[in-house]
C-alpha cells in the first residue's frame, strides 16, 4: 500500500480527469478525503476508489451501483459478497447491451434499405421543373 498522498489537483491531473470530477464524487459521497485545514487530501485509497468509480461509469454502471458496489468492499473483508454483486451487476450489463446492440443491428439495416430505396428514387425520377415567379 502507498502512502502517497494527493491534493484534488494531483489525483485529477494522475487519473486524466477534472478538479471538479473529484469534488463531484466527493459531494456524492463516494470518495472521503481527509482535511488538513482546507485542503483535501487523498490517500492511495481514495485513489483507488476513484478509478474504480471512472471504470464503473465508462461501463455504464449509474453512481449508486458503483457506490453500492464500493460499500460492499468495506463491509465484507473476504470480498465474497463483493464479487457475486459484481457478477450480477456485470452480467446484467451485457445483457442490457446485447439488447441494445441487437436493436441497432436492426435499426442499421432498416436505415440502409431506406438509403436503398432513396437512391433508387433519384435514379429514376425525372428532373422536377420549376416555375418562376415574378
Amino acid at each position: 500500500m502507498s502512502d502517497t498522498l494527493y491534493t484534488v489537483t494531483q489525483l485529477a491531473t494522475e487519473l486524466g480527469v477534472t478538479a471538479r470530477t473529484v469534488r463531484f464524487y466527493e459531494d456524492k459521497g463516494l470518495l472521503t478525503p481527509q482535511r488538513a485545514g482546507n485542503t483535501r487530501i487523498f490517500a492511495h485509497r481514495d485513489k483507488v476508489r476513484l478509478i474504480l468509480i471512472l471504470r464503473g461509469k465508462r461501463l455504464g454502471f449509474s453512481l449508486r451501483e458503483i457506490k453500492e458496489y464500493l460499500d460492499l468492499y468495506a463491509a465484507d473483508p473476504t470480498q465474497k459478497e463483493q464479487w457475486r454483486d459484481l457478477l450480477k451487476k456485470v452480467q446484467g450489463r451485457i445483457d442490457q447491451l446485447v439488447d441494445q446492440q441487437k436493436a441497432l443491428v436492426e435499426t442499421l439495416g432498416e436505415l440502409q434499405k431506406l438509403k436503398l430505396y432513396a437512391v433508387a428514387g433519384l435514379d429514376n425520377s425525372e428532373p422536377v421543373k420549376t416555375r418562376r415567379t415574378r
